[in-house]
């Protein structure tokens, strides 16, 4: 895996957030940074799991979402109106700021190209600081830094795993993820934008060879 310029993608980042000019911005970066969040890996074992790896995965799902937006407006207009750039950028920058501080340097045993066991540095995951789940915890972050949400937004967050953050053994979290998504299409744009970032933009040579 390239290494990440963490302060390159950092800037951009911020520039982008701050882009929308939403108050509270400032105290929300204030706040991610005190986390780790511009250091942490976007994941332990998978995609982007490098330091700055966190920060460049939700750039990467602010693009892809933004690019589903533009395209889907050519087939629904409306989306014009019921969508914004702004919300985007919000919702698709701060949906995975719960990782900002649950990844722990490792030391993992793992097999080299000939099929050897080798010492790799890598990561392992603790919740043990604030286990309040996934979507949930990004909004509760981000509230309580002080940014204003629209119900849109905190829908977006909240559910941006899809069917993934969703228990279904609870009819509660079913029915209310299913008429997140109708009321505000924000809630699938974000959600898709996720899943092209990580499946499509951020896969290794590596993992096309193990498919």
């Amino acid at each position: 895996m390239n290494k990440i310029d963490k302060e390159a993608v950092k800037a951009e980042f911020i520039e982008m957030l701050r882009s929308t000019e939403r108050e509270g911005v400032d105290y929300v970066l204030e706040e991610i940074e005190r986390l780790g969040f511009f250091e942490a890996p976007a994941s332990a074992n998978h995609h982007l799991n490098t330091e700055g790896g966190l920060t460049q995965h939700s750039l990467n799902v602010a693009k892809a979402s933004l690019a589903v937006w533009e395209s889907m407006k050519t087939l629904e207009p409306t989306l014009e109106k019921e969508v914004t750039r702004d919300s985007i950028i919000i919702s698709a920058l701060l949906h995975d700021i719960c990782k900002s501080d649950i990844y722990r340097r490792s030391v993992k045993k793992k097999r080299n190209a000939i099929g050897q066991w080798e010492d790799s540095e890598g990561y392992k995951l603790t919740y043990k600081n604030f286990p309040m789940g996934h979507g949930e915890k990004s909004l509760v972050i981000a509230l309580y830094s002080g940014l204003e949400l629209s119900d849109a937004e905190m829908l977006a967050i909240r559910w941006h795993m899809g069917a993934w953050g969703v228990n279904q053994h609870s009819i509660e979290d079913c029915k209310n993820y299913d008429v997140a998504r109708k009321l505000y299409p924000l809630v699938s744009i974000i959600q898709t934008g996720d899943s092209l970032a990580a499946s499509i933009m951020e896969r290794e040579t590596a993992e096309l060879d193990e498919a």
